[in-house]
């Protein structure tokens, strides 16, 4: 289902189901973020869904807290952003000890072109959440960066929630991944 004009970058509460047919495949990412077969294998075979509520505190300061769930109801990973750009250490049950930043960001800002292409006119707007995540070096073995746009796109023909995704990994030397992530809105949560 098309997700409705009032669900826009700055209002964007709802509930959406990640649509496999119109998604890059996120295989090779998992791997290089340390994630084994077995959870890739189980990942692919089921549907994620996201519950998310945003919300903006006393001070404007806007956040985004998304639950994950994946088919038959089987819990995932909860996901917090605070659209301040400050560093915040997070202990994550797929990707271990990760530290990430998240901003809203002018689609004109944004440097890498894969992450700025194929907006809705009110995404450009509005600006798109930046998502930068990476491994800890402290903490983790391997050594990867994940940067995600988040907005919303019009893919065969209707208004979807997408993220953008480059991810980098020093065990891949042949350039960045590049995958598009479409989700369909189901209804408001």
């Amino acid at each position: 289902m098309a997700a409705p004009p009032s669900v826009t970058t700055k209002a964007m509460s709802g509930k959406f189901v990640m649509n496999k047919s119109l998604s890059g495949s996120v295989d090779e990412i998992l791997r290089l973020q340390g994630v084994s077969w077995f959870k890739r294998r189980a990942i692919s075979m089921f549907t994620l869904t996201l519950s998310v509520r945003h919300t903006t505190d006393v001070a404007g300061v806007e956040h985004i807290d998304i639950d994950q769930t994946l088919s038959g109801g089987i819990p995932g990973t909860s996901e917090g952003r605070i659209l301040d750009w400050q560093e915040r250490d997070e202990d994550d049950d797929i990707f271990g000890t990760v530290i990430g930043k998240s901003r809203r960001i002018a689609v004109k800002e944004v440097t890498d072109e894969f992450l700025k292409r194929d907006w809705t006119r009110d995404t450009i707007d509005d600006g798109v959440v930046l998502a930068v995540a990476w491994s800890n070096p402290k903490k983790n073995k391997l050594t990867w960066r994940a940067e995600q746009t988040w907005g919303f796109s019009v893919v065969n023909g209707e208004r979807r929630y997408v993220r953008h995704t480059t991810f980098t990994s020093s065990d891949k030397q042949d350039g960045p991944i590049y995958a598009r992530l479409v989700y369909d809105y189901i209804g408001t949560i």
